[in-house]
């Protein structure tokens, strides 16, 4: 055994450590002087793989962003994993901005949580990485700190995880962002429009129309809504049968039947954003092409009344057979927003700059359109909104009186739906004048025997109409063949000598 005076003094341990940690300090700075960052950082690695402890866990990093972009990947994971929150999760991130309507929830750094796909465990860590201190020769500024999600499973489900597992999570991030994102409404913005050009400017759409509230026929609500379902699954097909994909429809019929409800439906039941464009506001067809330019996909584009926003010429009138004839010198007056510039918009070269876009004209009078605006590939469809059915009637009672079942006046305002014609609109407005239901019903009652009234007086206004008519057109032959005797014409043709000379 050691004897006490064999062991060393603790001050000569002391100098021993100090020296061996003042060598060791200095060749750590003869190495960071000599050998460069790189070479250092390969060794160390190199290092570590010989001497690591191998693992059946894979490890996949996944940075915030890849230089000056985003990681979409990250993006949406980020999104995914706030719908697997555990209760074992210590700590959350929340987040809303002054026009959002839900909470952003994130997990806060080092958080850990598990999933399961297809019967793989999938291990999730949120990691936020110390900047790197830079040397004093370099020119940048210190770099923010780094975020980024690692995902550790057994190497033997690589191939699941980056074939599968991955495109599910973009594919249902995708999913949750449209759910969650708010719907929007653009407009032309006139301000800047002679400075800038054509400007979108957006407002949250809160048009709370659904198809379910739709006073509309069922069968024709139903077929809406199918043909809509068929449009956004086929990409694929549009794409294979070499057609943009869009989709045209046509809202015809008598103010108040609920055109622009549908639209907003239409809209909430997409969660596709609505451009509102009034024609009035282009003046040439490449402003036109701008608007289409910067309308994003996704989206309807509505033009509401077409038949009396603007007049555009006419192909067939507009420097054609000359009865429309302007002044081909004068730049000032000829318009430079044509019929040709608006169907090319529509369904010409420029419609294939954008994805399941929806393009909807509004009219009162569909008779008045141009036929090159209705045919097939331009208005698909074509949706006749008609007046209020008893069916519709119900549904509104139900929206908003709150009358689910049945009702002692039902059978009389039953048979007044079958003798006259009323709009939504007015039904609508008629039940909003109270809050009791007798009351609003009764009013119903009055509102639809005040229409027949109506019509059956403009009915023998037009029998009267007739009659007149019957007897019109013998008089006029006694006229015609009074001026056509020998004696009247000679007369005539006295008189216009006299005028003539």
């Amino acid at each position: 055994m050691l004897s006490a005076k064999e062991f060393p003094s603790p001050s000569s341990v002391f100098s021993a450590y100090a020296s061996m940690a003042a060598s060791m300090m200095l060749f750590r700075s003869m190495a960071n002087e000599l050998v460069p960052h790189p070479i250092r950082g390969y060794l160390l690695s190199t290092f570590r793989h010989l001497f690591k402890f191998h693992t059946p866990k894979l490890t996949l990093v996944i940075e915030e962003s890849t230089g000056m972009t985003r990681n979409q990947v990250y993006e949406a994971a980020a999104v995914y994993l706030c719908t697997k929150i555990s209760p074992d999760t210590e700590r959350l991130k929340i987040s809303m901005g002054p026009k959002e309507k839900h909470l952003t929830i994130r997990l806060d750094k080092g958080e850990k949580l598990v999933d399961f796909y297809d019967g793989v465990e999938l291990q999730w860590r949120l990691v936020y990485s110390e900047p790197e201190k830079n040397n004093p020769n370099d020119p940048f500024f210190p770099r923010s700190e780094k975020r980024f999600f690692e995902l550790s499973f057994h190497k033997k489900y690589q191939e699941k995880v980056l074939k599968s597992y991955v495109p599910h999570i973009l594919e249902k991030a995708k999913e949750i962002k449209e759910q969650e994102r708010d719907l929007k409404m653009y407009t032309l913005n006139s301000n800047n429009h002679g400075c800038n050009g054509v400007n979108w400017a957006s407002v949250n759409l809160e048009h709370p129309a659904t198809f379910e509230t739709l006073a509309m026929d069922p069968d024709l609500k139903n077929t809406v809504m199918e043909d809509l379902n068929r449009f956004v699954r086929r990409k694929e097909f549009y794409k294979k049968v070499g057609r943009a994909w869009k989709r045209g429809y046509l809202l015809y019929g008598p103010p108040g039947t609920g055109k622009s409800s549908l639209v907003a439906a239409m809209a909430n039941y997409l969660k596709f954003d609505i451009y509102d464009l009034q024609l009035a506001n282009i003046y040439r067809d490449s402003e036109l092409r701008k608007l289409l330019l910067a309308t994003a996909n996704r989206s309807i584009l509505v033009i509401e009344d077409i038949d009396c926003s603007v007049e555009i010429p006419d192909r067939r009138n507009y420097y054609g057979d000359g009865r429309d004839q302007i002044d081909q010198q004068d730049n000032n007056i000829r318009p430079s927003l044509t019929l040709s510039g608006l169907l090319n918009f529509i369904d010409g070269l420029w419609s294939t700059c954008g994805d399941e876009r929806i393009i909807i004209f509004t009219t009162n009078h569909k008779d008045r359109l141009d036929p090159a605006l209705l045919r097939p590939g331009r208005m698909d469809m074509h949706i006749h909104m008609s007046y209020c059915t008893y069916h519709g009637f119900k549904l509104l009672a139900s929206n908003y009186l709150g009358v689910n079942g049945h009702h002692k006046l039902f059978a009389e305002i039953e048979s007044l739906f079958k003798e006259t014609e009323v709009t939504p609109a007015q039904v609508a407005e008629e039940m909003m004048k109270s809050e009791d239901v007798d009351f609003a019903l009764e009013g119903i009652v009055k509102l639809l025997k005040r229409k027949k009234m109506e019509d059956d007086e403009s009915d023998e206004g037009n029998k009267a109409d007739n009659n007149v008519g019957i007897k019109g057109p013998k008089r006029q032959k006694k006229v015609n063949q009074l001026s056509e005797s020998p004696r009247n014409t000679r007369r005539n043709s006295k008189r216009s000598r006299r005028v003539t000379l």
